[in-house]
């Protein structure tokens, strides 16, 4: 019954996760924004913290001290290692404490860490009593169909989150691509101007029109290029725009102002 209570909290807490940051968000921004890495209604890492400190936690619920230091530690550590998973995996930072001090490596720091603690007392001592009871009352057949339901959901929203951000990692390579190649071909266009001009006098009308020629060729080629990056850039997946609007401080660790220049383009949108 542990692992199907434990099941229950991590869709619980992860709903109400994600209502907490949608609140954060909207006092901000003033405007609805889907803040979950996921597409649906939860906050993966709120359910596995919060349902860690719940599970494991609640025996000691009577000293407040020890609840509160082991909480802090336990979810700092499970941001830290969401954190650094996702960013090795994905190749992007989500968030970033790297301007709070006292962070570690910018996936957590004290400050938070140490409100990340509170919140989890007041949740054992008040919040998760009712949870609980709550839970208690469903039928144990219904919450098993429930799970597995809500199992299949997150595991099918996983692999298209999952797939949009291998998308938008091509796109973003894509474009590095076209910008480098866009400056070779305008150092080539410069430098074919440049001799043009200085052998005017010297070279036949044969060599100038060559000349001409190429210099018109890599003008066609930079236009070509130019509206393929402002396609890249203009049309991205609705996964893709979702996580640069939920994620507005993330970071590619391949392909950093390609993706600040999306994030611009998204937000004044």
């Amino acid at each position: 019954m542990q692992v199907y209570f434990f099941i229950l909290y991590f869709f619980t807490y992860g709903f109400l996760g994600w209502c907490t940051e949608v609140a954060y968000a909207t006092t901000k921004q003033h405007k609805f924004v889907n803040r979950g890495f996921l597409n649906g209604p939860i906050c993966p890492i709120y359910g596995i913290g919060v349902g860690v400190v719940v599970q494991f936690l609640t025996p000691v619920r009577e000293n407040l001290v020890l609840l509160y230091v082991t909480s802090t530690i336990l979810v700092t550590l499970i941001e830290w290692i969401t954190g650094f998973l996702m960013d090795k995996i994905f190749h992007h930072k989500w968030w970033d404490y790297s301007g709070q001090p006292l962070n570690i490596g910018g996936y957590v720091c004290l400050i938070f860490s140490l409100v990340w603690g509170v919140a989890c007392v007041f949740i054992v001592k008040v919040i998760h009593p009712l949870i609980h009871k709550g839970l208690s009352l469903l039928p144990t057949v219904a919450g098993v169909v429930l799970i597995a339901v809500l199992g299949a959901v997150l595991i099918s929203d996983i692999y298209v989150t999952a797939s949009g951000i291998l998308k938008l990692n091509r796109r973003l390579e894509m474009m590095e691509r076209i910008a480098a190649e866009l400056r070779e071909l305008s150092d080539k266009v410069g430098e074919n101007i440049h001799e043009n001009v200085l052998e005017t006098m010297e070279v036949t009308e044969e060599i100038k029109e060559r000349l001409e020629a190429a210099t018109e060729e890599q003008k066609g080629r930079v236009a070509d290029l130019k509206e393929k990056y402002r396609e890249l850039a203009e049309h991205g997946t609705k996964v893709s725009n979702r996580l640069l609007k939920a994620f507005p401080k993330m970071e590619s660790r391949k392909h950093k102002d390609i993706l600040k220049e999306l994030q611009m383009k998204i937000l004044k949108k």
